[in-house]
């Protein structure tokens, strides 16, 4: 990024509006992406937010407090130029979902997986047009070919602003059904986060939290958070 330094430089952060949506200026000089293109926002709300991790850095600037940075700069440089080959790449997810593939047992666990994915199931192929099909065990079950279509019409008519926080969404839970979920406000993302955990979850039950493991899922949640809310400030 050109504006980018190892230090802060600038007095303010401000929002302004341009050609095609909002950009940052650092004081007078607009912000740019690592691939020096423009950093045009879609909506004020997520070029505020931008605007506001560049404002919050003291001293030394750490990319990594800037998420929403982050992603706007791969919605630029990385899904825009290959928007289709991402959106493919993202509803294949629909032929091994996650919720598709249930545990043999216990029965408990079991259970768990009925009651916390069914619904949603449901949900998909009521209100997606999308029925999947369930299966036990881990081999690969083929999926409809008209629900696979139809998940894929779904991930495409996104923009690259959206698939970029779709992108994490779907490869942190493991399930595109539960992305969709909630970026159509079926589920929140606190909800989708704790269905996609099930697993995790009974292994906590049985033989307690591994700490390091406890860390790197706490990242992961944070994550998975973050992509909602990015996702909600693309308009």
């Amino acid at each position: 990024m050109s504006t980018w330094a190892a230090r802060r430089f600038w007095t303010a952060a401000i929002t302004v509006p341009v050609e095609g949506g909002f950009t940052v200026q650092l004081d007078a000089r607009p912000v740019r992406t690592p691939l020096k293109a423009p950093l045009v926002l879609p909506t004020k709300e997520l070029a505020d937010a931008v605007a506001a991790e560049w404002d919050a850095q003291v001293g030394k600037v750490d990319p990594e407090t800037m998420p929403f940075t982050r992603t706007a700069n791969s919605a630029i440089d990385k899904v825009a130029p290959q928007l289709a080959e991402v959106g493919a790449m993202l509803a294949s997810y629909g032929a091994s979902d996650l919720l598709c593939y249930r545990a043999e047992g216990p029965d408990e666990l079991v259970s768990r997986q009925a009651s916390a994915w069914d619904p949603v199931l449901d949900w998909a192929a009521e209100t997606l047009g999308a029925p999947l099909v369930t299966t036990v065990g881990v081999m690969h079950v083929d999926q409809p070919v008209d629900s696979l279509s139809a998940l894929h019409k779904l991930v495409g008519d996104q923009t690259p602003f959206q698939l970029s926080a779709f992108h994490d969404l779907v490869a942190i839970s493991g399930s595109l059904i539960l992305a969709l979920a909630v970026t159509h406000r079926r589920l929140t993302s606190e909800e989708a986060w704790e269905l996609s955990r099930i697993d995790e979850t009974w292994q906590i039950s049985l033989w307690g939290e591994d700490e390091e493991a406890a860390e790197v899922a706490a990242l992961k949640r944070a994550a998975f958070l973050q992509a909602d809310r990015f996702y909600g400030l693309c308009g």
